[in-house]
């Protein structure tokens, strides 16, 4: 099993104003949340770790993640509201977010909220997204993190919201914290330039993870694809060709294909993961670019199930 902790929240998609009313749609949503379903469409167990709600949007939440196959036992259930995140696409075709969180469900998880031990069945565990800098939530994940780094593979994506905390040197703070506990590192290059104000390629922010104590780490580039570096070297995978309807979830869907792929052959260990060659690593990253191919082609966060990722790289071999 592998725990996702985070958050999770509503994404309301607003439309354009007509007559003085914005059209809406409340989506299940958040990264980590996204993360653990799409671990479960792909066949591996998959637990939630994270603060949810007793409103209406906090039990829409809970009956997702159960209906989805998730592991809800790892839920700590409070009356503080949840998270609204607005989602407006720009004229780039990019979402633009606006969250609505203040002492929400979510961001309140306190070290008493974590688990004082997890069951041996858990593999790996994954951090990501404004969780891991707003507090009390980011110091208690940080600090569970820290505990369990020894024992299981952990997978970081900063998943950078500057809409939640615009201080960078924030984010860097507790990226390295929680980096430092990494054995896996998925980031975006927006993420990069984000973090570090256009100072570190690409190449310079995957070889700061790795000093942090990365094995493997991975940066994705959108339609221009993926980059895996490890210290074996680095390795390049081009974007698969999608119709493009939105980009919502795909860096969500990479990163659950990604830990999925490890977990289904066997290797979501560290020593397994230490030891991957450039062509496994060039391997990981083909299925999870497949997975977010599919993912940009809906509407929304909509994960891939596996039999539709093999269909997709059975036909890309033909």
């Amino acid at each position: 099993m592998i725990l996702v902790c985070g958050e999770a929240l509503v994404d309301l998609f607003v439309g354009a104003a007509e007559g003085g009313e914005v059209p809406a749609r409340a989506v299940a949503g958040g990264s980590p949340f996204n993360v653990a379903i799409g671990l479960a469409r792909l066949g591996v167990g998959a637990g939630f770790l994270g603060g949810l709600s007793r409103d209406h949007f906090g039990q829409m939440l809970a009956e997702r993640l159960a209906t989805e196959g998730v592991d809800t036992g790892f839920l700590v259930r409070s009356e503080r509201p949840s998270t609204i995140s607005v989602v407006a696409t720009g004229a780039d075709g990019q979402p633009r977010y606006a969250f609505h969180g203040e002492g929400a469900a979510d961001r309140s998880l306190t070290l008493a909220d974590m688990p004082q031990s997890l069951p041996a069945e858990i593999a790996a565990l994954t951090f990501g997204s404004y969780s891991t800098v707003a507090e009390p939530a980011a110091s208690a994940l940080a600090a569970l993190a820290e505990r369990e780094a020894g024992r299981r593979v952990i997978s970081v994506d900063p998943n950078l919201r500057p809409g939640v905390e615009p201080d960078m040197a924030r984010w860097r703070a507790m990226g390295e914290r929680f980096c430092r506990c990494a054995t896996i590192v998925k980031a975006s290059d927006e993420d990069v330039r984000l973090a570090w104000e256009g100072r570190f390629s690409l190449a310079e922010a995957a070889q700061y993870w790795l000093d942090c104590g990365a094995e493997l780490v991975v940066i994705t580039r959108g339609a221009e694809g993926a980059l895996g570096y490890s210290r074996a070297g680095s390795v390049a995978v081009a974007a698969r060709p999608a119709a493009v309807r939105d980009t919502v979830g795909a860096g969500d869907s990479f990163h659950a294909a990604l830990l999925a792929q490890l977990s289904r052959t066997g290797r979501l260990r560290r020593d397994a993961i230490t030891a991957l060659g450039l062509p496994e690593i060039e391997g990981l990253l083909r299925y999870a670019v497949a997975a977010a191919a599919i993912t940009v082609s809906r509407r929304g966060a909509d994960l891939p199930r596996a039999s539709e990722i093999d269909a997709v790289l059975a036909a890309g071999r033909g």
